[in-house]
């Protein structure tokens, strides 16, 4: 598993805190961000997330609701819409950052909690 892969994951378990991964993510090259930004999306649609698990990140991300990555999680299509996050300006990763990993928090724990409940066998999903 990959550092990206792992620390992602970590956030969205609970395992490693917000504030800790955007201290990493925010000491990558805005390339790698970029990078990182793309992983996540990815993540959160092989979770099948949802505008209501944008809504519910969002509230958890620490990002004003008029941000711009902000805005853009709680509208539909949901993949459209993570796709023009993540092509915002690199002054906007952070934030982006922030919206997206919690988003996919709240869309992972649905996933785990509902398809993956106790037989579970995804490396990702056992890191504790």
């Amino acid at each position: 598993m990959k550092e990206s892969e792992r620390i992602i994951n970590e956030i969205a378990q609970g395992l490693v805190q917000l504030d800790e991964g955007v201290r990493w993510f925010s000491a990558l090259e805005p390339a790698q961000q970029k990078a990182v930004l793309r992983e996540v999306v990815n993540y959160s649609m092989q979770a099948h997330a949802t505008v209501e698990d944008g809504r519910k990140g969002l509230a958890g991300s620490g990002v004003k609701p008029t941000a711009n990555p902000a805005v853009m999680i709680v509208r539909e299509p949901l993949p459209d819409r993570m796709a023009k996050i993540i092509n915002l300006p690199d002054s906007e990763n952070v934030k982006a950052f922030r919206v997206l990993v919690s988003t996919f928090s709240v869309a992972d724990a649905r996933r785990r909690e509902t398809e993956c409940q106790g037989t579970c066998s995804h490396a990702w999903h056992n890191l504790s």
